[in-house]
C-alpha cells in the first residue's frame, strides 16, 4: 500500500510538473503570437501613414501651383476682378482633378489592406473588406461624391459605427485617414463578433447560458463551468472593449461563487489573464486543453482495478 501511494504521488507530481511546463510553453507561444500580430498591425499602419503623408505633400504642391497661377497682385481674391475669380475657379477644378487622381492611387494602395473600389461619374464606390487572422468576415460599401464639399451619398456601414464623427473630422481634409480609421473600426467590430460567434459554436459545452452582449460587441458577459475531471466550477466573465478599434478587451472581470475554494480563485485568475491576452475563442481553447491535461492526471492517480479483487474502504478482499 505504501509503495502504491508513493508511486501515485510521484506520478501526480510528474504530471503536474508536465502541466506547468505546458502552460509556460503555451503562454510563451501566446505572447509570441500577440507580438507578431501587433507587429503586422504596426507595419500596415505605418504603410498607410506613409501614403497619407505623400498625399498631403502632393496636395500642398497642387495648392501652391494654383496660388502661383493667380494674376500678380490678385492673391487676395476679395480685391480682384472677374479674371481672378476665373483663376480661382480653375484652381478649384485643378484640386478636384487632383483628388480624383489621388483616389485612383488610393484604390490601388489600399487593396493590400482590404479596401478596393471603382470610379463613378460622381466620385468613387469603395468596398472595405474585413477579416480576422486570415478569415474573411464580410464587406461594407461606401459611395463618395467628389465635389466641394466631398460627401457620402450611400453606404452600408452599421449604424453603431461612428461614421458621421469620422467623416466630420477627416473627410474634407484627409481622405486616406478617413478610410484608414473607418477600416480600423469595421475590422475591430467584425473581429469581436467573430470571437463571440466562435465561442458559442465551438465551446457551447462550457456555457451555462447564451452569451449576452450589445450590437457593437464591445460589452460581453457569459457564465461558464470549468474544472478538471468530473468536478466543474461555475464562473462569470465580463469583458469590456473600451477601445473600439481593438479586438482585445480593455477591462476583464472573472468571478466565482462566494464560498469558492482557493483553487477556484486561482483558476479564475488564470482565466482572467487568458481573456486579456488572447482572442476569446483562443482563450477557451487554452482552457479546454488545460482541462484535458488535468483529467488525464486524475485518471493516472486513480487505482487500476485488478480482476478478482474487490476494493472496499482501501482494503483488498479476494473473491
Amino acid at each position: 500500500m505504501g509503495e502504491a501511494a508513493t508511486l501515485r504521488s510521484g506520478t501526480l507530481t510528474g504530471v503536474l510538473s508536465h502541466l506547468e511546463n505546458l502552460e509556460a510553453r503555451a503562454q510563451k507561444i501566446g505572447v509570441k503570437q500577440g507580438g507578431m500580430r501587433e507587429h503586422q498591425e504596426n507595419v500596415a499602419r505605418l504603410k498607410m501613414r506613409i501614403q497619407e503623408l505623400r498625399c498631403q505633400r502632393d496636395e500642398l504642391k497642387t495648392k501652391l501651383n494654383v496660388y502661383r497661377s493667380l494674376p500678380v497682385g490678385c492673391k487676395d481674391t476679395s480685391r480682384c476682378g472677374p479674371q481672378a475669380f476665373q483663376a480661382t475657379e480653375a484652381g478649384r477644378q485643378v484640386l478636384l482633378e487632383w483628388k480624383i487622381a489621388n483616389l485612383k492611387g488610393l484604390l490601388q494602395a489600399f487593396r493590400v489592406t482590404g479596401l478596393s473600389g471603382k470610379l463613378t461619374k460622381q466620385g468613387a464606390c469603395l468596398c472595405i473588406s474585413t477579416a480576422f487572422e486570415g478569415t474573411y468576415l464580410g464587406s461594407y460599401y461606401l459611395d463618395l461624391v467628389l465635389q466641394q464639399p466631398v460627401r457620402i451619398q450611400r453606404h452600408s456601414i452599421p449604424a453603431f459605427i461612428p461614421l458621421e464623427q469620422i467623416a466630420h473630422e477627416n473627410l474634407q481634409t484627409d481622405i486616406p485617414r478617413f478610410l484608414s480609421l473607418l477600416s480600423d473600426y469595421l475590422n475591430a467590430f467584425s473581429g469581436r463578433k467573430f470571437q463571440a460567434d466562435q465561442l458559442q459554436e465551438r465551446f457551447a459545452a462550457f456555457l451555462e447560458e447564451p452569451l449576452q452582449g450589445n450590437s457593437l460587441y464591445n460589452m460581453l458577459e457569459f457564465s461558464y463551468s470549468s474544472g478538471g475531471g468530473r468536478k466543474k466550477f461555475p464562473f462569470t466573465a465580463k469583458l469590456t472593449y473600451g477601445d473600439l478599434v481593438r479586438i482585445l478587451p480593455t477591462e476583464v472581470t472573472v468571478t466565482c461563487k462566494e464560498d469558492a475554494l482557493a483553487s477556484e480563485v486561482e483558476m479564475a485568475a488564470v482565466h482572467l489573464a487568458l481573456f486579456q491576452e488572447k482572442p476569446l475563442h483562443e482563450a477557451f481553447s487554452s482552457i479546454a486543453d488545460a482541462e484535458e491535461n488535468l483529467s488525464q492526471a486524475v485518471s493516472l492517480e486513480s487505482p487500476v482495478p485488478v480482476p478478482g479483487v474487490l476494493v472496499e474502504s482501501g482494503i483488498s478482499v479476494m473473491e
